[in-house]
């Protein structure tokens, strides 16, 4: 029989307060807590606490022959603990039922794995940790960040111990080959590869109640007619997306809810199909080829690369400030400094900088709460500097520093303050967030008053060049 595999991502950044340069040095609340807890809530009741009400059902019904993945990240494991502990017994409900298993991935929904240090192996730990603790499961599958992989990263996911990773079946790296197989790493032939289809994903998560698209409505009987077209030879289909397309992205008034529930009674009665976790998948099916991928993919926008979170100069100068914090991150034993580092990596932040606006326009815009690509780069650099100060604080200020170089030392970081309070008033003066698009500029009049540079630059960011997101 051919296999089956449902993964949802769940996922909800801890967003970010306004935080003006006056603040620097003053107020250390980074975070939006009255904006996260309503977030939070509003999203439960809409779609967690119904939708895990259902697959249980489901999985009741079917007598364990109904299965699914949750790949859940800390962020929202740390967010349900503190706002809504009835989602997370849900959640536990499921667990308990022994057809749902956990994927492992980074604690903060990170980028970590595109940096050099030991970060990404460590967050991976700690998210582990977390998954055993909660539900009793060590994970042996992974899936990095918006299914962010490389043939490095998949290399490096393998020496943490696990068999397998989820990644996209993107058409550039694939090439005339189906995602419906078991692939593996071109540099570690044992780490097993397994494939998104991202056509029949993006037909539950993105179309389903679009009413322009062809094929709508999207019935079961539609559904499973396209799953058994499927190639002869094709092994497996991974379905993975947006547990929030449940009740929030799709809502139940689109019948969304009662698609899922007819959908595996379907499967069951008029295809080949069998549902399977991910880990029993790669013990049953063996891999068929390498994939070759030297370049990072995701799951992000046409070009399934990386240029939702580091496509232009706003998010690279972000993304490098907050890693050259990691040398005093490894001297900090500060718990509440190591847990806002842990945050300030969600790779949320920086896909608030995209300036990304043509075919894939609505989605950014979608989830931007800032109301420019440039507000959320000076909102995050303020923080940022404050949190700095803060951790050179912390270390160079502890409490085994000598009495006799204490005055040196607070006299250095007084200074520091002071510099990041003066270049966080200006935080983007040389910053361009539309790297890839240059604007010919006519000649000044002779008569024309001499702009400042703050004026131009104001001037790139309101204008063409980037959208005003709602």
């Amino acid at each position: 029989m051919k296999k089956i595999c449902f993964y949802f991502q769940v996922h909800q950044p801890y967003r970010l307060r306004t935080y003006r340069f006056f603040d620097i040095g003053k107020k250390h609340d980074y975070f939006d807590d009255y904006a996260n807890r309503k977030i939070l809530v509003k999203v439960a009741e809409k779609c967690y606490l119904p939708t895990n009400q259902l697959l249980l059902e489901l999985i009741e019904k079917h007598q364990g022959k109904f299965k699914i993945c949750f790949s859940i990240t800390g962020t929202l494991l740390d967010q349900i603990e503190s706002y809504y502990p009835e989602v997370l017994k849900s959640f536990q409900r499921l667990a308990a039922t022994g057809c749902v298993e956990f994927l492992a991935e980074t604690y903060s929904h990170s980028l970590s794995a595109l940096r050099p240090e030991h970060e990404f192996e460590h967050q991976v730990h700690l998210h582990h940790k977390k998954i055993k603790e909660l539900f009793g499961q060590d994970p042996t599958i992974f899936r990095d960040t918006e299914l962010i992989y490389s043939d490095l990263i998949g290399e490096r996911v393998f020496r943490m111990g696990y068999k397998g990773i989820l990644t996209e079946g993107a058409k550039h790296v694939l090439g005339w080959k189906s995602p419906n197989y078991l692939y593996y790493n071109t540099i570690e032939p044992k780490m097993k590869l397994l494939l998104k289809n991202f056509r029949l994903s993006d037909d539950i998560a993105f179309r389903f109640s679009q009413k322009t698209w062809g094929d709508w409505p999207l019935t079961t009987e539609k559904y499973v007619h396209w799953l058994n077209q499927i190639g002869g030879q094709d092994e497996i289909v991974n379905l993975f997306m947006d547990y929030e397309t449940f009740g929030e992205h799709q809502w139940a008034e689109t019948g969304i809810f009662d698609f899922m529930r007819a959908l595996p009674d379907r499967i069951f009665s008029n295809s080949n199909f069998e549902f399977v976790t991910p880990s029993e998948a790669v013990e049953k099916l063996q891999p068929v080829a390498g994939m070759s991928t030297p370049f990072p993919i995701s799951w992000a926008d046409e070009e399934r690369d990386l240029t939702a979170w580091l496509g232009n100069d706003l998010q690279d100068d972000a993304f490098a400030a907050l890693y050259a914090l990691k040398p005093l991150i490894d001297k900090c034993k500060d718990p509440q400094i190591l847990k806002d580092w842990l945050y300030l990596q969600t790779s949320d932040h920086f896909y608030y900088m995209c300036t990304k606006f043509f075919s894939d326009g609505d989605v950014h815009m979608y989830f931007n709460h800032y109301s420019s690509p440039y507000e959320a780069y000076i909102n995050y650099m303020n923080v940022l500097a404050d949190f700095s100060i803060r951790l050179e604080k912390s270390v160079h200020l502890s409490p085994e520093l000598p009495a006799a170089e204490r005055p040196k030392a607070e006299a250095k970081l007084k200074k520091k303050v002071a510099a990041k309070k003066a270049a966080s008033s200006k935080p983007a003066a040389k910053k361009n967030p539309a790297k890839k698009t240059s604007v010919k500029k006519a000649p000044a009049k002779k008569t024309a008053p001499k702009k400042s540079v703050k004026k131009k630059v104001a001037k790139k960011v309101a204008g063409k060049t980037v959208p005003k997101l709602k």
